[in-house]
């Protein structure tokens, strides 16, 4: 699995701003010719595409745009989990079905540590990644924030609460779902893992489906969203600010790699997303660190 992770590839430091620039402009031109290069191979894309606000690159490749989660429109849509049959709908129009999914052993393992070549560090991180992928509601994740365990819920915004009490992207250099790329890179932890138990089938159903074309889409996009990780999306003439992980093509990643691993993960992902608060956002993208306490900006999330 290329090094994107849960949420795209670690950023280099000490890269001058000129040839940070001209590796974005170069990759998202790679993409544009990666996506016509591949039109006829692997998943085809959905019929059809949708004005969903968002644009090259972190609109992904059209036809799959839509099946990424939309703007909610109700309260009641708020951290709505896709559920199972939205879900496998989903992963068809991708290139995925139950069967590509791992054994209930073999994903149980997986996360533990278990198998030919388990780690528990590595189980540990992948299972924290599938945590706050999934942090939908029914599913809270918990902080120690002021001292006090913490929960929160907040999938659709794209962002999520660390177990200090920080709110950030899951695309923040500090956030698992960042650091498990080294795990999933060609070569790594979970590729070896995979082969050396029994499940080569499943990463080469995930490598035929549009993982493989719209990799090159996230991987532009986090190049260009600097250390908050947030996204601009832009509608009806409103612009609004979203975390990095509902991005359609970094959603739709995350996805089938959820997908592979157990379809009901994928069914808990966010069906909708939330435009972060402007006071929220605005302090993302101002901390030197892409992070802020919760605990100063909860109640915009009440």
């Amino acid at each position: 699995m290329r090094g994107t992770g849960f949420t795209g590839p670690g950023r280099r430091r000490g890269v001058s701003t000129h040839r940070r620039t001209t590796s974005v402009l170069a990759l998202v031109g790679a993409c544009l010719l990666f996506l016509a290069a591949t039109q006829t191979a692997g998943a085809e894309p959905a019929a059809g595409t949708v004005d969903t606000g968002f644009v090259i690159p972190f609109a992904g490749v059209p036809g799959y745009e839509r099946l990424a989660p939309t703007q909610m429109t109700s309260p009641g849509q708020l951290n709505q989990p896709l559920g199972q049959q939205t879900a496998d709908e989903i992963a068809a129009q991708i290139g995925l079905n139950r069967a590509d999914a791992l054994s209930e052993q073999q994903y149980r393992d997986l996360v533990t540590g278990a198998g030919v070549g388990g780690s528990r560090d590595a189980a540990e991180m992948i299972e924290a990644s599938i945590l706050i992928l999934t942090n939908t509601n029914g599913r809270p994740l918990y902080s120690n924030a002021d001292g006090h365990p913490t929960p929160s819920v907040l999938a659709s915004y794209g962002l999520y609460v660390n177990t200090g009490g920080l709110l950030e992207s899951p695309a923040n250099a500090d956030a698992p779902t960042r650091q498990v790329n080294s795990l999933i890179a060609p070569g790594g932890y979970v590729g070896t893992w995979l082969r050396d138990n029994g499940a080569t089938r499943t990463l080469i159903a995930l490598y035929r489906s549009a993982y493989t074309v719209q990799l090159p889409f996230g991987i532009a996009s986090q190049q260009m969203s600097g250390t908050a990780q947030l996204v601009t999306n832009t509608k009806g003439g409103v612009s609004s600010q979203v975390g990095m992980s509902m991005a359609p093509p970094l959603w739709i990643v995350n996805f089938a790699l959820l997908y592979i691993l157990k379809p009901s993960l994928a069914a808990a992902m966010p069906a909708y997303w939330a435009p972060i608060p402007s006071a929220v956002a605005d302090a993302v993208r101002s901390s030197p660190t892409g992070q802020v306490p919760f605990s100063d900006y909860a109640s915009y999330f009440q």
